[in-house]
């Protein structure tokens, strides 16, 4: 493999882990592999910290792709709390507000979630990586500024309801770039009157690339480790 000319690997990111850290992983392992002090290493899509699932990581000359690739539709497997919110949307904050949940049914749920296919409009977390006057909105809101975003248009192609019941509910979306499923996962609350946050996200898909095509940290380490890696010539 020559990782200088490009390489484009298939990461299943751990729970936790930033996408910068999954880079810097990958980035540290193949330098001391490949006895270089710098290797552009990239990803196409970043994952929250409390997500896993699908990651694209390009190497070298494969970074020219990283726009290409991440413009792939994307399939997730959410899993929402309902009666409750938080400020993230998701776990890293703590709950803000408590609803009832009594009044939802499952078939209260399927018709809400129809609501959120096709062209919709979202706003952004203000706990993002979006932009607000050249400052990151998670920067902001961690110091408990006021972060005010507009809201982007996208498309959501598919909601399919896994599983039910009052306080729980589980879906797969299937959306374009730039889809927040905290934010859907805030928006579906609301309109089902109880409010909702993320508590466990996988992304499935990218394109074409699924989960089943990828490797796990460990494995992609020794890879690096095993792999016979060519050189361009000098």
């Amino acid at each position: 493999m020559n990782f200088i000319d490009g390489v484009v690997l298939y990461i299943d990111k751990p729970l936790e882990w930033t996408s910068f850290d999954t880079v810097k992983r990958v980035r540290a392992a193949l330098t001391r592999r490949m006895h270089i002090r710098k290797l552009k290493v990239g990803h196409a899509g970043t994952l929250d910290p409390l997500a896993t699932g699908v990651m694209i990581v390009c190497t070298g000359k494969a970074t020219k792709r990283i726009e290409e690739l991440q413009a792939g539709v994307k399939e997730y497997e959410a899993t929402l709390a309902l009666g409750a919110t938080t400020p993230s949307f998701d776990l890293e904050t703590e709950i803000d507000a408590t609803y009832p949940t009594e009044h939802i049914t499952r078939e209260m749920v399927e018709e809400t979630l129809k609501q959120f296919t096709g062209r919709i409009e979202q706003v952004p977390p203000a706990y993002s990586a979006c932009k607000v006057d050249g400052k990151r909105a998670y920067d902001m809101a961690r110091k408990g500024q006021e972060v005010e975003l507009k809201p982007k248009t996208l498309v959501i192609d598919e909601i399919e309801l896994m599983s039910f019941s009052p306080t729980e509910i589980k879906i797969r979306v299937v959306c374009s770039k730039g889809t927040y499923i905290r934010a859907l996962a805030r928006d579906i609350g609301a309109a089902l009157g109880s409010g909702a946050h993320l508590t466990a996200l996988r992304r499935t898909r990218v394109g074409d690339t699924r989960i089943d095509d990828c490797l796990n940290m460990e494995q992609i380490v020794e890879l690096i480790k095993c792999v016979e890696i060519e050189m361009p010539e000098s």
